[in-house]
């Protein structure tokens, strides 16, 4: 297969900002000069350590150790091959690419065919709409309150009633009925291959990129004997439980929001509902229940780093929708966000709320939102008769448990006084049975060993990688530390002269001099592109410390400021080379004859010394 010409490789991520296209998935607000920082995509945490430096387009996680530049942010998030990473981004901002030997682009394959023939459906489904056997959708639409033009901002389309319209229209196109069956659009019977949907109103749902990754179809006629509701198989790019639909419609009104707010509702026709009514951080799931996957999405889209934001979910009052609730609760430690629940008067749902009292009931069913736990609890003592001290009891036993997992210690003890009240005992009594609750540790995690360090190099346990943290405090280590965040964060913009003078003396920290070397040995420390190349080329188990050096923030005010600070720091490695240059050489005088050739040379050196050092302190 033709391989893409490197120069378009290294123009098309210098075209790119990478902030832009880790945005799409992370939160991202300001962590200093140049620095951007969100919860990690690759693994799970409570607070932000997951930092990103546009201007160098460089990412790296101070937690999991992960880093990289926008070409392998793309290839671990969305499984592509480094090519189809390449050609994502060059189609995204127009770039024509060039393969070697004058070869033409290669046929797109693996998951960028997928998304491709899932986009090639979604606009099919669109086109069915209009069509005379689409009827009973656009009245099913209609009798809800949805226009065509709703439709048309939501994607929904229809699928015909016959057997092989879309796979007629899409192998048209190109595409195989090998690869329309791994996207999930097809399905194999006795009847051979035919549409997996049919005679259905579709909805597209999209990942948080905005790329159309499946369906979700609900049945219109009688004789369909399908289920309600049926959605996309798992795919390689199809993951239900990590899929939230209306998510790339509502995460920029997430990360504006002031709280921020995710409302988190049943259907597609409520996630619809919601956004026309102006609750346009409405998002649901798909086909299964809401889960830690799901949160794990919600929590980086939201920035999910304080208790300042808010994730409402909005159930049905009926047996289901309360049983549905309680799931969502015993997952409500996994936020940091404040979580609530909201039912709509009569126990409807958003759209039939909307349809029977208009777009004003909608938003005002955040005004009857209420904390999950009280939500919980009152669900819990639903089950007893509190006109019984037997009821009473037992009520409190089951309850307790769950006042127990409050983790602010400021608000257990109120939610214990809201227990007491409702059952009408003694404080006392039930902060005792909350406290039994909590030690008896009935819901708490089991703990978990410490993990033995492992080194990087060898994968031999018992070796601690070099990082920031476990870097000898010293002042010599500090100037290394500091000088080395500066030249790989700004050095582009140092005078190079300058700085290869300064990068040609060794450091006298392992680590940093590793760094050092990896930094002195890049052929163009002014090319797009170069300090991820170094990055990569530092030895391990060194290379997690340059990533750190990178994205640390660097201290300065602005970038002007930055650059001042880094040069300076320049400068200083010079004259510390100097001192230690000329303090050798001054040991060495004493041991030679003043009147032979090696005095002389050592003399003249160290008055070249001092020159070059007058230099550099007065520049």
């Amino acid at each position: 297969m033709p391989r893409i010409r490197q120069a378009d490789v290294d123009e098309v991520k210098a075209r790119t900002n990478i902030a832009d296209i880790v945005g799409e998935r992370v939160a991202l607000k300001s962590a200093g000069v140049g620095s951007l920082k969100g919860l990690c995509p690759f693994h799970d945490e409570k607070s932000p350590s997951f930092h990103v430096r546009p201007q160098v387009g460089y990412y790296h996680c101070f937690g999991c150790g992960e880093s990289g530049d926008v070409y392998s942010f793309l290839r671990e998030m969305d499984h592509v091959s480094f090519t189809e990473a390449v050609e994502r981004l060059a189609g995204r901002i127009g770039y024509t690419l060039h393969y070697e030997d004058g070869g033409a682009a290669p046929e797109t394959s693996g998951r960028a065919r997928l998304y491709a023939a899932n986009t090639a459906a979604a606009e099919f489904f669109r086109s069915q709409l209009l069509s005379p056997d689409a009827e009973a959708g656009r009245r099913f639409l209609g009798e809800r309150g949805f226009d065509a033009g709703a439709a048309a901002h939501f994607g929904v389309g229809f699928a015909p009633r016959g057997w092989d319209g879309m796979l007629k229209a899409l192998t048209a196109q190109g595409f195989t009925r090998e690869e329309l069956s791994t996207a999930g659009l097809v399905s194999t019977g006795q009847r051979g291959v035919y549409d997996r949907f049919r005679g259905r109103l579709v909805w597209p749902i999209r990942d948080v990129s905005g790329q159309t990754i499946g369906f979700g179809a609900r049945k219109l006629f009688d004789d369909d004997q399908g289920p309600k509701y049926l959605n996309t198989p798992e795919t390689p790019i199809y993951k239900k439980a990590q899929v939230l639909y209306g998510l790339d419609l509502a995460k920029k009104d997430i990360a504006r929001g002031d709280p921020r707010r995710v409302v988190v509702v049943e259907g597609y026709t409520d996630v619809m509902a919601c956004h026309l009514a102006g609750l346009t951080t409405a998002i649901a799931t798909c086909g299964t229940a809401f889960g830690t996957d799901h949160i794990k999405v919600l929590r980086r889209v939201m920035g999910d780093d304080n208790a300042s934001g808010e994730v409402v979910f909005t159930f049905d009052g009926d047996e289901a929708g309360q049983k549905a609730a309680l799931r969502a609760f015993t997952e409500d430690d996994r936020f940091n966000a404040q979580t609530f629940v909201a039912v709509a008067p009569d126990g409807l749902d958003p759209c039939d709320l909307r349809l029977q009292r208009g777009d004003a009931a909608v938003r005002t069913l955040m005004d009857a939102k209420v904390p999950m736990f009280e939500f919980a609890l009152d669900r819990k003592l639903a089950g007893f008769d509190l006109g019984t001290v037997e009821g009473r009891v037992g009520a409190l036993r089951a309850a307790a448990p769950i006042v127990a997992e409050i983790r602010d210690r400021l608000l257990r003890p109120g939610y214990e006084r809201v227990l007491a009240r409702r059952l009408g005992m003694d404080p006392t009594e039930v902060h005792n049975e909350v406290e039994r609750a909590a030690r008896g540790g009935s819901h708490s995690a089991p703990s978990r060993p410490e993990p033995v360090p492992i080194d990087p190099a060898t994968g031999a346990p018992g070796i601690v990688p070099v990082t920031l943290a476990n870097l000898p405090r010293t002042a010599d280590v500090a100037v290394e530390r500091d000088a080395m965040m500066g030249v790989l964060q700004y050095g582009h913009q140092i005078d190079q002269a300058l700085l290869s003078r300064a990068l040609i003396a060794p450091f006298r920290t392992p680590g940093l001099d590793a760094v050092r070397e990896a930094v002195a040995s890049a052929p163009d420390r002014t090319r797009a592109g170069w300090v991820t190349d170094a990055v990569n080329a530092v030895r391990e188990p060194y290379r997690s410390l340059a990533g750190e050096l990178l994205m640390t923030p660097f201290p300065a005010r602005d970038e002007a400021g930055a650059v001042a600070s880094a040069t300076d720091l320049a400068r200083r490695l010079i004259l510390r080379s100097l001192e230690h240059e000329k303090q050798e050489l001054l040991g060495a005088v004493q041991r030679v004859p003043a009147d032979s050739d090696g005095g002389r040379a050592l003399r003249m050196r160290l008055r070249d010394i001092d020159v070059e050092r007058q230099r550099f302190t007065e520049s």
